[in-house]
């Protein structure tokens, strides 16, 4: 996907949801690190209509999973039957096996349900009946996450949380861009109508172009000094994993070539700083999820190198 595919997306993408231009490109700038994304926000702003936008514009194959109390993992992941012709068990794929998955309210399920996914999104694959099976390439999970002050609701554990590379939060539209969907035509209507203005192949290709941008020496001494500085502070649990790490650093090359540069600057890693580490963090005292200011703080605690 040249870059100019990008920008025609994100130019699409766009006109459909409306009055939301970083929310779509930080969206964009997590496939293309390879990552899953959380969207967390109230029912009703376009968590869902983002995840189809994205499947619909890019040509992936697409499941939806509808998280609920009572689903269990082989609603996920899959179960085998046995077969009277071969006389022996045959395993049917759930629908995990798609190029991007939206786990619709996601901790509406139980932490059972919710841990079937945890090896799909590290390994790209499934165990089922001690065989291990392969998912497509490319592979993204978007979950949706309502407040957890809603009834019904089971936070997401530690190991889960860890796997979202970034988290995003609509947010209700600004005047203008309410006045516009309440005026204008149904957003399902017209993503149904759009074609595709790239393809998984296309992605791919966008994936690799931003993994040969250059990150310098200095720019992994500062990512490191945020790591340290999360792990020792007294406000936090605990601090950032090494995957965290990583996931800034994809992150920000994914967000420089959208930005048309060949190497990464300190603004993008403090761009995408928040979205990578607030759900990752809990305060000490409570347990709740770092706010924003606890997040400011951590990055003003460490000076650019």
């Amino acid at each position: 996907m040249p870059l100019h595919h990008a920008n025609r997306l994100l130019e699409t993408a766009g006109r459909i949801i409306l009055g939301k231009e970083r929310e779509l490109r930080l969206a964009l700038a997590c496939l293309i690190a390879r990552g899953h994304l959380l969207i967390e926000d109230v029912p009703g702003v376009g968590k869902t209509t983002l995840a189809h936008v994205l499947a619909r514009l890019i040509g992936l194959q697409f499941q939806r999973i509808q998280f609920t109390s009572d689903l269990l993992p082989a609603d996920i992941l899959g179960v085998s039957i046995f077969d009277r012709e071969t006389s022996a068990f045959r395993f049917h794929p759930g629908p995990v096996f798609a190029q991007l998955i939206l786990a619709d309210e996601i901790n509406r399920a139980t932490p059972k349900t919710q841990s079937a996914l945890l090896e799909a999104m590290e390994e790209r694959q499934v165990t089922a009946d001690g065989e291990t099976l392969a998912l497509p390439d490319p592979f993204f999970v978007i979950a949706t996450q309502n407040p957890a002050y809603q009834i019904g609701t089971f936070p997401l554990p530690e190991s889960q949380l860890d796997r979202f590379l970034l988290r995003i939060r609509l947010g209700y539209p600004d005047r203008a861009a309410e006045r516009a969907l309440l005026m204008g035509e149904d957003r399902r209507e017209l993503l149904e109508r759009q074609p595709a203005v790239a393809s998984p192949a296309a992605l791919l290709e966008l994936q690799h172009a931003a993994q040969r941008l250059h990150v310098s020496e200095a720019l992994v001494d500062y990512v490191q000094a945020l790591l340290a500085t999360t792990r020792t502070s007294p406000e936090l649990v605990s601090g950032l994993s090494p995957r965290a790490g990583l996931g800034l650093i994809a992150a920000a090359r994914a967000w420089a070539l959208l930005e048309d540069r060949d190497h990464v600057l300190p603004d993008d890693i403090q761009t995408l700083f928040p979205h990578v580490a607030a759900h990752r963090l809990h305060l000490a005292g409570d347990g709740r999820p770092a706010p924003p200011a606890t997040i400011v703080r951590l990055l003003q605690a460490v000076a650019v190198c």
